[in-house]
């Protein structure tokens, strides 16, 4: 047995003993006993329950949703649309930026998402709020925002970016539509033929 596993024992052992010593002292009824115990038993099962399924529980107050076909998102407190976006597979938030002409990647999303950043082997040069930066280019096989799925997006990846990944008009403009109504960005897919 290892050395943190006796610990842990000891721990566990120490923690036990001493709720119990004071009982035990106390002297108190077994009926009651026997209810406080279930009572905390019960309350820890709650919460573990809960901790096991958060995923499930925090979707119940996320920015994003989907509606019918639409994906809708509200607006940040920071006066933006964060969107959480599948990029080949790899879940990312983003910010939307009507303003940016292509989408932009980090480097870390870029390794994550499986990206081939030899497939444009000079830089090019872009124009951004921060001045000019040199990126490469890739194209994304599937980016996916709620019930939107584009394939084969052209993105741009730079070290310059940080750690920001931006989705920018030429995912946009791939859309039916979208639209911000009071304080949300609303995303419908074009129709399909």
């Amino acid at each position: 047995m290892s050395d943190d596993r006796v610990a842990n024992i000891l721990l566990y052992g120490i923690m036990l003993i001493l709720p119990l010593s004071a009982l035990i002292v106390r002297r108190p009824k077994l009926g009651p006993t026997l209810k406080m115990a279930a009572a905390w038993v019960g309350i820890f099962a709650l919460g573990l329950i809960l901790v096991s399924q958060r995923h499930h529980v925090t979707d119940l107050f996320t920015d994003q949703r989907v509606e019918g076909m639409q994906t809708r998102i509200r607006m940040g407190d920071d006066g933006h649309f964060h969107a959480d976006v599948s990029v080949n597979g790899v879940t990312r938030s983003m910010l939307i930026d009507s303003g940016a002409t292509i989408t932009a990647l980090s480097e870390a999303t870029a390794r994550a998402a499986g990206l081939d950043l030899e497939e444009s082997p000079f830089p090019r040069m872009l124009q951004t709020a921060n001045g000019p930066v040199a990126a490469r280019t890739a194209t994304v096989e599937t980016m996916t925002v709620g019930s939107i799925t584009t394939r084969d997006l052209s993105v741009v990846v730079s070290p310059a970016f940080g750690d920001q990944d931006v989705l920018g008009m030429n995912f946009l403009s791939r859309l039916g539509s979208w639209s911000v109504e009071k304080g949300e960005l609303i995303l419908t897919p074009e129709k399909s033929s």
